[in-house]
């Protein structure tokens, strides 16, 4: 691990840092992962932002993989916690239990840490359990601590939760509440690998060959990152650029174009702007720059909005996705020159 990184630093040697770090872990999970740059670099961006993660995807395409890789790549603590119709709040959170002191003979209550309290957090088939237990990973997720027997519990700093849904299977599952998908900063699509990367894939999985991931930030590391990604100036009319988008996708209102009258229940609510930016940020720092353009909001449009524009019946019936209407958003909207 670098040795050289300073917590007092500049904002620009940090960024530039960021950027060598970035490049050493794709390189470090490409020992493991073929392809998926780009669902790679979305996991990065929210890593760095400090924000969660919904990845959906049919299986068999190493999602669980990528997430573990890129625990190891970044020297975090990881948990798995598979989500079943029997999973209860307290399997998560952790429970309180009676523990007697052998010397004095008092009892007292302790409490036993869940597999929530872990960097990295993987909700494998998130809609596979109850809304109740779901709802436990909420407070996590928003306040990153836990409440148990009225006591509060933080959680380690930093604190990812990266979920993962199938998308084909829908029969015995609990379809995530908007409320939850909300906290989600990116949804993240895994599509089907290329043919050459499947061919590859395929090699690598038949050998017998071990692959060790080298870390390349920790988590005081990546804390210190966080914040000078924040400090990452945006220009007036690149941030409106972006509130435009999030106000274009709610029906009802002026900005709103006809085909979103036509085919949303309702849009992206007011984290969407913010969640646009701060991933533009990101963006622009992975990329080697140090202000953020319209590309970079263009870049984090789709991940950000997908799960916060609800479509209707209407849209349904065209074969109209939310996807769709994304990328009617982006060539539609149009920012002030500013």
């Amino acid at each position: 691990m670098n040795s050289q990184w300073q917590s007092g630093e500049d904002d620009v040697a940090a960024v530039a840092r960021l950027r060598e770090a970035y490049q050493q872990i794709t390189r470090e999970l490409a020992k493991v992962i073929v392809g998926q740059t780009s669902v790679i670099e979305e996991l990065l961006i929210a890593l760095f932002a400090r924000g969660h993660c919904l990845l959906v995807g049919v299986p068999g395409l190493a999602k669980t993989l990528m997430i573990r890789s890129l625990a190891d790549a970044v020297a975090l603590r990881f948990n798995r916690i598979q989500f079943t119709p029997d999973l209860m709040p307290s399997d998560i959170t952790g429970t309180e239990v009676i523990q007697e002191d052998k010397v004095s003979g008092q009892r007292e209550f302790r409490f036993l840490q869940g597999p929530v309290f872990a960097n990295i957090v993987l909700a494998d088939e998130i809609n596979r359990t109850p809304p109740k237990t779901q709802a436990a990973l909420l407070e996590a997720m928003q306040e990153h601590q836990v409440t148990v027997g009225g006591r509060r519990h933080p959680l380690p700093d930093p604190f990812f939760v990266l979920a993962t849904q199938n998308p084909i299977e829908q029969e015995g599952t609990y379809p995530l509440p908007e409320a939850q998908l909300d906290r989600f900063m990116f949804h993240v699509r895994v599509d089907y690998p290329s043919e050459a990367d499947e061919l590859e894939i395929i090699r690598r999985t038949t050998a017998d060959m071990e692959t060790r991931i080298t870390p390349t930030l920790n988590a005081e590391q990546i804390v210190h990152l966080s914040q000078i990604i924040r400090r990452v100036p945006i220009a007036e009319h690149i941030a409106r650029f972006a509130l435009a988008l999030a106000r274009a996708s709610r029906p009802g209102q002026p900005a709103a174009p006809r085909y979103v009258n036509d085919y949303v229940a309702w849009g992206a609510g007011p984290r969407a702007g913010q969640y646009l930016v701060l991933g533009a940020k990101v963006r622009a720092v992975l990329h080697g720059r140090d202000f953020v353009s319209h590309e970079d909001i263009r870049g984090v449009a789709s991940p950000v909005l997908r799960h916060r524009v609800k479509t209707n019946f209407r849209a349904d019936a065209d074969g109209i996705n939310a996807d769709e209407l994304v990328r009617r958003l982006l060539e539609d909207v149009r920012d002030s020159p500013g």
